[in-house]
């Protein structure tokens, strides 16, 4: 299959391996994902509605606020959220994972691009990722 052996040589361009499908599977959750700026946001009226609506969690992320659903409920909260008038930057049922590992200088480096070739791939739909790269380690590889 072309799309495998597409993929197969973006992980083998950037130093990575394929696994066998479904191999790391377990280290995701599938949730409803749903992101509202801040701005101008009453933050427990938004806990409450969202809530109230069936979200699991409602976290601060900085500027933003993140909320979890199951994704069974994850309309009727994206739904309730907007009709209490809470604009949403990002909504999606996605895959989250479990935990995350930290890297930083040349393992950074090397995972972005290997997300940007797998990004940039037609074949590739979507990329799921448990790392976590600080924000300075971020503008430090985008300058």
């Amino acid at each position: 299959n072309r799309t495998v052996a597409d993929v197969r040589h973006i992980f083998s361009k950037h130093n990575g391996n394929l696994g066998e499908t479904g191999c790391v599977s377990w280290m995701f959750e599938k949730k409803g994902n749903i992101i509202i700026d801040k701005s101008g946001v009453d933050e427990d009226r938004l806990i409450e509605v969202a809530l109230d609506a069936g979200a699991l969690d409602v976290k601060d992320a900085g500027k933003d606020f993140e909320v979890t659903t199951d994704p069974a409920n994850f309309e009727a909260v994206k739904k309730a959220i907007e009709e209490a008038g809470f604009k949403y930057n990002y909504a999606e049922v996605t895959m989250i994972p479990q935990s995350t590992v930290r890297l930083s200088g040349k393992e950074a480096e090397q995972m972005l691009k290997l997300m940007e070739g797998l990004e940039d791939s037609d074949d590739v739909q979507k990329v799921y990722a448990n790392f976590d790269i600080a924000d300075e380690e971020m503008e430090r590889l985008s300058a």
